[in-house]
């Protein structure tokens, strides 16, 4: 019979599990998103909302000092509030993501959707928690000040991360057809914003596919190059790994602090995709990721049906207005709801639930045909509800019978799967999760509607198999709010 000190054991051993589980997501995805300088840019940003609220409450009361002074009593807790939702507004648009590509008009244009967002979900806010009520007065202000401030920190900011001596500093060993893809693929300045490559040493025996004064020279050791020009990494990048690495001269500057990274995971990390032109079967195997731990399983269920609810809960009235239309539009006896053959969870097929946004003659020889732009095939009633999306929300009963999740690798017909798995390397490597009704390939590619399409999608798909977890799953769906607010991606 156990006694209480063996019970006691059971429980911390527990209790570490779950820890080192919350920290292993945490590093994963700071690691793996490449946001360090994302997370400086939120605390500052978070400073600044809070301060905004401040300064709004100062001058709103500034010729009533005693009304002032009572309103200062919890002006702490209202600021954090304040802050937290404004940071959502920004983050539900795009504007924390590492690999952002846009222009300072864009990001102002993004900004200005995102207060507006945050705007509403204050007033819903302080309509549910009447506590943290600010005064419209004051909320305007503060709003205007944030603006201000947060537009100037960014421009700021933007030119410190610039700065070459902020970035780290990389050496890639290799020059042959592996590591020109450094070269090639990561070429804009945007692409390579957190580092800044030395050059590329040659290994004996390897062809050169890089132009001279990218090399550098290989009579000195790492070790020296190191030294000379304050690297802080290596990205070991040779065609022929077997026989063509100088491991004690790695050893050495490991042994130093200086950090060794294969070539197909510095590509994950910095472009957050997998690169499939560079990447093995045992670089799959050996790279880690691919939790499938009962203890994600459960806690990526409880999210599924957590999230399906609160957007079932939010979006009934709109689900009633869009039968509503088809039915107006479509006639009676014609079908509100489409069933399709989908491929989930290892293979296995499951019928997706959408609203119809096609005429019922679609596809009568039975024959499967990607989405075009400007389909003919499509609706009027479907055309606006692809572009908002509105169209997939009966897939939350897909979610709540366990065929889909609310978050992974959208679906695909079979005669797709089948089709794309014979002539793409690992496609069938995203049906290791449930398909999902967003995705990290849907907020990073746009609509794909070709083979090529399919196999950049892929990139991210895999990305998102191999490191999702909790706080990811959570990323994206702040995210989704960008894709539904613009409509991008959809046919």
């Amino acid at each position: 019979m156990d006694g209480p000190d063996t019970g006691m054991a059971v429980s911390d051993a527990r209790q570490n599990r779950l820890v080192n589980w919350l920290e292993d997501s945490v590093y994963r995805l700071l690691r793996q998103q490449s946001i360090r300088w994302h997370l400086m840019l939120g605390a500052g940003e978070f400073v600044l909302f809070a301060i905004s609220l401040y300064l709004a409450t100062c001058l709103r009361y500034v010729a009533d000092p005693a009304q002032m002074h009572e309103y200062m009593h919890h002006l702490v807790e209202r600021s954090a509030v304040f802050a937290a939702v404004m940071m959502f507004g920004m983050a539900a648009l795009g504007l924390y993501q590492p690999q952002m590509r846009e222009t300072r008009f864009g990001i102002l244009a993004r900004q200005a959707v995102a207060f507006a967002v945050s705007g509403f979900a204050l007033v819903v806010l302080y309509y549910v928690l009447p506590q943290a009520y600010v005064g419209r007065g004051i909320l305007v202000i503060a709003m205007l000040l944030s603006l201000l401030f947060v537009s100037l920190y960014r421009a700021a900011f933007q030119h410190m991360v610039n700065t070459e001596v902020l970035k780290r500093r990389i050496i890639v060993l290799g020059a042959g057809r592996r590591a020109v893809e450094i070269h090639d693929r990561l070429r804009r300045r945007a692409d390579r914003r957190g580092f800044h490559v030395v050059g590329f040493i040659p290994r004996p025996g390897e062809p050169v596919c890089l132009p001279p004064d990218r090399l550098l020279d290989p009579s000195q050791s790492l070790w020296e190059w190191i030294k000379q020009s304050q690297a802080d990494e290596i990205v070991v990048g040779v065609d022929e790994r077997r026989g063509g690495l100088p491991m004690q001269e790695l050893l050495e500057c490991r042994q130093y602090g200086v950090a060794v990274t294969d070539l197909t995971t510095f590509f994950e990390r910095e472009s957050g995709r997998v690169q499939l032109s560079i990447i093995d079967p045992s670089w799959l195997v050996f790279s880690g990721g691919f939790n499938a731990t009962p203890l994600r399983r459960l806690s990526k269920r409880c999210f599924d049906l957590g999230v399906s609810g609160l957007v079932l809960l939010l979006a009934w009235p709109a689900m009633l207005l869009v039968a509503l239309a088809i039915r107006i539009e479509s006639g009676a006896g014609q079908p509100i709801l489409y069933r399709q053959e989908r491929v989930g969870l290892r293979g296995r097929t499951f019928r997706l639930i959408k609203f119809r946004s096609m005429r019922t003659d679609a596809e009568m020889d039975g024959v499967a045909r990607w989405a075009k732009k400007d389909d003919d095939r499509v609706t009027r009633v479907g055309r606006i509800t692809r572009k908002l999306r509105l169209d997939e929300l009966p897939q939350l009963w897909n979610v709540f019978k366990g065929d889909m999740s609310f978050i992974g690798p959208r679906p695909e017909r079979p005669q797709f799967v089948s089709d794309l798995a014979g002539k793409i390397r690992f496609y069938e490597l995203r049906h290791c999760l449930k398909p999902g009704l967003s995705g990290w390939a849907q907020l990073r590619y746009p609509y794909g509607a070709s083979e090529q399409d399919a196999v950049e999608k892929l990139k991210y798909d895999l990305f998102y198999v191999k490191n999702h977890n909790l706080l990811f799953d959570l990323l994206i769906l702040i995210q989704t709010v960008e894709v539904v607010l613009f409509g991008r991606g959809a046919r």
